[in-house]
């Protein structure tokens, strides 16, 4: 949940979203490389997709281009977002509020009433982005993050209702 930017650059309008499959890992752990200064490797996220049941992943395409993913677990009615992020050349194009909004809607349409994230003390980008989405602080993590031993941020939001299209 690092590096995840808000600006007013427009958003391409293309952009769809599918559930992640064993095939798109190579193509997330690049985007896990640039956007983490830990990141997950291929072995966490095959388990995460074959022995997790508690866990959901989407992944966000431009035409057949994977541009970002976000993954949850699902753990009765509540979400923890586990990690999100944007390709470095789609940041900044509101990608990642609506990689966010789509995990919000599906967490909500499982069953979710809450949802909790942890976020970097120093990443105000993505701390800003969470507030926007109705993520509220309510607690610190001290020396969470095993890299440098930073603090992060707990959010948490109240979740909307699924809507019935």
């Amino acid at each position: 949940m690092d590096n995840l930017a808000a600006n007013n650059q427009e958003t391409p309008a293309q952009v769809t979203f599918r559930s992640m499959m064993m095939e798109d890992i190579p193509a997330i752990c690049e985007i896990e490389k640039e956007a983490f200064t830990t990141p997950w490797t291929a072995n966490a996220f095959q388990n995460e997709l074959t022995s997790n049941q508690f866990a959901h992943y989407l992944v966000m395409e431009c035409g057949k281009e994977i541009i970002g993913y976000g993954g949850m677990w699902l753990i009765a009615d509540e979400a923890h977002i586990t990690n999100i992020a944007v390709k470095g050349s789609y940041r900044g194009k509101k990608l990642g509020e609506r990689l966010l909004t789509e995990l919000q809607q599906a967490a909500s349409f499982l069953g979710a009433i809450r949802m909790t994230l942890e976020v970097r003390a120093s990443n105000y980008i993505a701390q800003h982005l969470y507030e926007k989405m109705g993520f509220r602080p309510v607690g610190v993590r001290r020396g969470y993050y095993t890299d440098n031993h930073e603090d992060a941020i707990i959010m948490w939001a109240d979740l909307p209702k699924p809507s019935r299209t």
